[in-house]
């Protein structure tokens, strides 16, 4: 596991074009939510390949441990081992869920299992306004009682029902969530507005392999028949199109060519087609995706929005990679409205980002210089690091912690493409 915590940070010294093949990890985004679902067997062992070696990863495996499952995590085969037979904890502590947004995943289980769950704190990025409302109001909805205080909120069930429900937004947490509340809950359960992404459609793949009764994965409308009880499964997580997404970004912003063995390409959405227009070149080989950029790039219009529209987790090493174009680019955030604290990161190097509003005006091409530089959440971490590949000079991103939480192995996968990177305890 790479180091934990805001004691670590990333040297890069720029100027390599990268070449090679390259694995991409397993999806950060389905892997945590199976580590919660695991909780709803009540019997039986759950398998898990393909697993992330990520932070976010190791708060998940800590906060099934501290609800009283015992789950092994074999990091060098990636493969993670819950059995989640006697639960004796509501209590997801706020050491940890205050360092991880997704400790909100773990509430169906513990409503299903013991009855009640209480969170301590809630963590993650700093996204913005942005917030987990949806998931607390559909619990109710479903016949939870909610107690929301300064703190702590304690969600309490003697038994969830089906109902209907609605997404004010397809968030994808929130369609994943309430799924698996609705899995044991007796009656049908509806869902309107729910997430396309295919990690979604892997997790109800997962769920539905354990016993659930799941319909209208991938249309926006879900129907779920409550079981009543769901089994330890084995499965194998889908791969990461984000950690593809970097990695594409990473041949682009350096002038390279890199083979990505797993990655698909009908799940980048829209910024495959963004990245082609810029200039970048995809070839699909079986299960491997090739990617090289050769040519000067060209000023792109972004906007992010849900799957299949542009993600907003490829924003920012989008952002970085405009540095480069031959042009003003115009990118709009629709999804989290604080992702734009990577311009300030940006222009230290050389950058040239103006910021109004939920819209970033990026113009290029501007020679990146390498120096300190704030990694202020995953996201704008990953694309530093990015940036740091193409700048003259060395860079250092901290705290390395943020960019673990999403990405395995950063330093060592970038440098057997050829990168010049280094990951340092320090302190």
């Amino acid at each position: 596991m790479a180091t934990s915590g805001p004691d670590s940070r990333y040297i890069v010294r720029g100027g390599n074009p990268l070449q090679g093949t390259v694995f991409v990890q397993g999806a950060k985004n389905a892997a945590l939510k199976m580590i919660a679902a695991s909780l709803l067997a009540e019997k039986g062992r759950t398998v898990l390949r393909n697993v992330p070696v990520i932070e976010d990863v190791q708060r998940a495996v800590e906060l099934a441990q501290a609800v009283g499952a015992v789950v092994k995590f074999h990091e060098p085969e990636r493969t993670l081992v819950v059995d989640a037979s006697d639960l004796t904890s509501s209590v997801l502590p706020a050491e940890i869920a205050r360092r991880f947004r997704g400790s909100v995943l773990f509430v169906p289980a513990l409503l299903h299992r013991l009855g009640e769950a209480t969170i301590e704190g809630v963590g993650g990025c700093n996204l913005g306004t942005r917030s987990l409302d949806f998931h607390y109001r559909g619990f109710a909805r479903l016949g939870a009682i909610v107690e929301e205080g300064d703190t702590v909120i304690r969600i309490k069930a003697d038994r969830l029902r089906g109902a209907h429900l609605y997404l004010d937004t397809p968030s994808h947490t929130g369609t994943e969530n309430l799924i698996m509340a609705a899995s044991l809950a007796p009656g049908t359960t509806i869902i309107d507005n729910t997430a396309l992404e295919p990690e979604v459609l892997d997790v109800i793949a997962f769920l539905t392999k354990m016993g659930a009764r799941i319909t209208g994965g991938g249309t926006g409308f879900v129907t779920v028949e409550g079981v009543e009880e769901l089994t330890a499964v084995e499965h194998t997580v889908m791969a990461d199109r984000i950690d593809a997404g970097v990695f594409a970004v990473a041949a682009a912003i350096t002038g390279g060519e890199i083979s990505l063995v797993g990655a698909s390409l009908e799940h980048f959405g829209v910024a495959r087609w963004k990245l082609e227009q810029m200039g970048v070149d995809f070839s699909t080989h079986g299960a491997i995706l090739q990617v090289c950029r050769d040519r000067q790039l060209r000023p792109i219009n972004v906007i992010t929005d849900t799957y299949p529209g542009f993600a907003t987790d490829l924003q920012s090493p989008i952002m970085a990679l405009s540095s480069l174009a031959d042009g003003t680019s115009y990118i709009r955030e629709t999804i989290f409205d604080g992702r734009y604290m990577l311009a300030e990161e940006l222009n230290k190097m050389g950058g040239k980002v103006e910021v109004a509003g939920n819209v970033a005006l990026v113009h290029g091409p501007t020679p990146l210089h390498g120096t300190e530089v704030i990694a202020h959440d995953l996201r704008s971490g990953i694309a530093l690091i990015l940036a740091g590949l193409a700048a003259d000079g060395e860079t250092v991103v901290s705290p390395g912690y943020l960019i673990d939480r999403g990405h395995a192995s950063v330093a060592t996968r970038l440098s057997t493409l050829g990168a010049d990177i280094v990951e340092e305890v320090v302190g």
